[in-house]
């Protein structure tokens, strides 16, 4: 998951950790952080804040799109 706010990545956090059929592998609180961490766990899904400071969600899901097998 991928947010520049803290306390909302800990909500979500917490949310993702009582469904069990859910494990988040990983989370960044920006862009730039969050294709490495896709990069090196690569997870089913990303959860994506779109306005973040640096390289904001939508360009970071661009480039994540040309990481896809």
């Amino acid at each position: 998951m991928a947010d520049d706010h803290p306390v909302f990545r800990d909500g979500l956090r917490a949310l993702f950790a009582a469904t069990p059929d859910l494990e988040l592998v990983g989370e960044a609180a920006d862009g730039a952080a969050i294709i490495d961490v896709v990069a090196g766990t690569s997870p089913d899904v990303v959860v994506m804040d779109l306005q973040m400071p640096g390289l904001d969600g939508v360009e970071a899901t661009r480039r994540l799109a040309t990481l896809a097998p």
